[in-house]
């Protein structure tokens, strides 16, 4: 019998990643959009699971607007914790086992860089308080899951860093980038490829296993979001890259405070899951091929 597999979200990058690289797979997943499951209805989400009765369940779909989560701190906690807590809950309910995306927002980036899984959490803004509480709650109700922190998620599809940079930088304005923040890129493919390789390994591991907890999900390498913009436009555009100021985190005032270098640790995903991601550089490659000619 094939893994059923229940996804929430269809249109964030990861989601679209998942869909069309469960489909190559002729994977059984169930994608559920926000009209089939709004994650803003907590109970609604849980009563799909428990209707469907999956093998393991994706959380790919969450409140990811961080300046504007300072102005909806309950929506955002409603979705990103109250929600994805009683998903684990149904999940649990029906054996199944739960996958829960969250971020590198969890820590302060004060010091201590790359953090392990178990490095002390100090989120700095409404988002990432969301995502830790999210966490808290998916680990609480149910012994077989997972919460996966990654970060600067970036694809050929929606809204992201590279497509934002090409799209400025086709407006011939000058470039200013904050440079004094510092992480790991993260292709939404290779994510949704690693879930998708390890959906069948979680749905058969007992309670206890331990490959349930928390990992840590990213392209290899660190870089600036400055360093990232200037890779961006040499890989797209060539001698035509445009000049890329810096400016720093203190100038470039925003309404949700940022860490300065909340750079995740991969070594549990290489130890325990036997995964070694490839560099960030190498994923932007794959990317910006995907996209049409600027």
């Amino acid at each position: 019998m094939s893994l059923r597999i229940l996804q929430f979200g269809t249109t964030g990058q990861l989601g679209v990643e998942l869909v069309r690289q469960g489909a190559a797979r002729s994977a059984d997943l169930t994608a559920l959009s926000r009209a089939d499951a709004d994650l803003a209805d907590p109970a609604a989400c849980a009563a799909r699971i428990v209707a469907a009765r999956p093998d393991i369940v994706l959380i790919a779909a969450a409140y990811t607007a961080v300046d504007q989560a300072e102005r909806e701190a309950d929506l955002a906690h409603r979705i990103n914790a109250e929600t994805p807590g009683a998903i684990a809950a149904a999940a649990a309910q029906v054996g199944a086992a739960v996958v829960n995306i969250s971020t590198d927002y969890v820590f302060d980036g004060a010091g201590g860089a790359p953090y392990p899984e178990t490095a002390p959490t100090n989120p700095l803004n409404v988002y990432g308080a969301s995502k830790l509480a999210g966490e808290h709650a998916v680990a609480a109700a149910n012994p077989r899951s997972l919460n996966v922190r990654t970060s600067w998620v970036v694809s050929p599809h929606g809204k992201n860093f590279v497509k934002t940079m090409l799209r400025v930088a086709a407006a011939g304005n000058p470039l200013k980038v904050v440079d004094d923040q510092l992480g790991r890129p993260t292709s939404a493919a290779d994510l949704a490829g690693f879930l998708l390789d390890l959906a069948p390994r979680l749905a058969a591991a007992p309670a206890g296993d331990p490959l349930f907890g928390t990992v840590h999900f990213a392209n290899d390498g660190e870089v600036s979001w400055r360093g990232f913009a200037q890779a961006i436009f040499a890989g797209a555009l060539g001698d035509k890259a445009p000049d890329v100021a810096a400016t720093t985190t203190a100038e470039y005032v925003t309404p949700a405070r940022r860490p300065l270098r909340a750079t995740m640790d991969l070594t549990r995903l290489q130890r325990d899951f036997g995964v070694n991601p490839r560099d960030w550089r190498k994923a932007l490659k794959d990317i910006l091929a995907e996209l049409p000619p600027a």
